[in-house]
């Protein structure tokens, strides 16, 4: 638990690096960026923090990013590291219907780091806890050669059912929250050269530049899902068809997606143009779009924000347009060197 020495040092007169300015040192400069929780009993600077849960239960997810395999300093600022890294935990805690209360966070970073660096990422994970009304709890800090943050996320169920991946029946209609395959195409403009970080061109693909860079969850879309009567639930990270894969064998169906249907395939027009790919591939196996994928009952109205893409059958695996999926679903950490990836 981030817990400051007796006497830190002034944060206005921080050293440029962390080593300068000490493991307590850093630990009272990042709790004087956290502003209070009102879920917090003990916030952050004891041995461990104590958040109310009124209903009994509480949601928790973990994750990692690491430098080179999640994030890039040269493309991405300390604040979108920090943006992204809060998203993509709070984006876990919607997917089982719950509203996003708290975060905790890891930090494993090089001494020669600059303090201002590290300040910056906590106002990236300050603001984005902010927009999804939940505080940072607290965390840990570590030395380390490259910079590595674990998260863990926690939520709050408010009284209702957990929305798991196991619930889908043949007949439920599928739906997604939000637009996909934008970060995967922010990542194929990045890589190859065609837009920078700073995201200075045109309009439509500064758009996608920025959805990998800082993406924007949806939160209150798993909550209201669960309220509408979604019987199984996904954040997708690791691409559409991986994500839903995993509730079509939680749930013992298969999933039918309807192309012409995947909400904001037309932004990715100029993009796939522009670098020769198909579009079609960002929408079906791009990660890291953080929207939601739910599956509801056939006659129960689908909330007005999500959009319907498919529907669940009997069998298993997933099809496109009533074919059967046979590629790489996307992003593997594990997949062999040459397998197609995504994310």
């Amino acid at each position: 638990m981030i817990q400051p020495d007796s006497a830190p040092r002034s944060v206005r007169q921080a050293p440029d690096t962390v080593a300068d300015l000490g493991e307590f040192g850093l630990i009272a400069a990042i709790q004087a960026e956290l502003p209070p929780g009102d879920l917090a009993i003990v916030g952050a600077g004891d041995d461990a923090a104590v958040v109310r849960a009124a209903d009994g239960r509480v949601v928790a997810s973990t994750d990692l990013l690491i430098e080179g395999r999640h994030f890039r300093r040269d493309w991405s600022s300390a604040s979108d590291i920090g943006v992204k890294a809060a998203a993509q935990n709070l984006a876990d805690i919607a997917a089982m219907g719950a509203f996003p209360t708290a975060l905790l966070f890891g930090l494993a970073i090089p001494g020669d780091l600059a303090t201002a660096w590290v300040l910056e990422l906590t106002r990236g994970m300050v603001a984005e806890c902010g927009r999804a009304e939940a505080f940072i709890a607290g965390g840990d800090i570590s030395s380390a050669d490259s910079i590595m943050l674990a998260m863990t996320a926690l939520g709050d169920l408010t009284g209702a059912r957990p929305v798991t991946r196991a619930g889908a029946r043949p007949g439920d209609v599928i739906a997604v929250s939000g637009p996909v395959g934008r970060s995967a195409a922010g990542l194929a403009l990045l890589q190859a050269g065609v837009m920078s970080p700073a995201g200075t061109g045109p309009r439509d693909l500064a758009d996608l530049v920025a959805a990998h860079l800082r993406p924007q969850p949806d939160y209150s879309a798993g909550p209201l899902a669960a309220t509408a009567g979604a019987t199984a639930m996904i954040d997708i990270s690791d691409g559409l068809v991986q994500d839903l894969g995993h509730i079509a064998v939680a749930s013992g169906v298969g999933i039918d997606i309807q192309t012409a249907k995947l909400p904001g395939i037309e932004v990715l027009t100029t993009a796939a143009t522009m670098l020769g790919t198909d579009r079609l591939a960002w929408a079906l196996t791009g990660g890291e779009d953080h929207a939601l994928a739910a599956a509801f009952p056939e006659r129960q109205a689908v909330p007005a924000t999500w959009t319907v893409i498919g529907k669940a059958r009997g069998g298993d695996g997933i099809f496109l347009d009533s074919a059967r999926w046979t590629g790489a679903g996307g992003w593997d950490h594990f997949r062999k060197p040459g397998s197609m990836q995504a994310g």
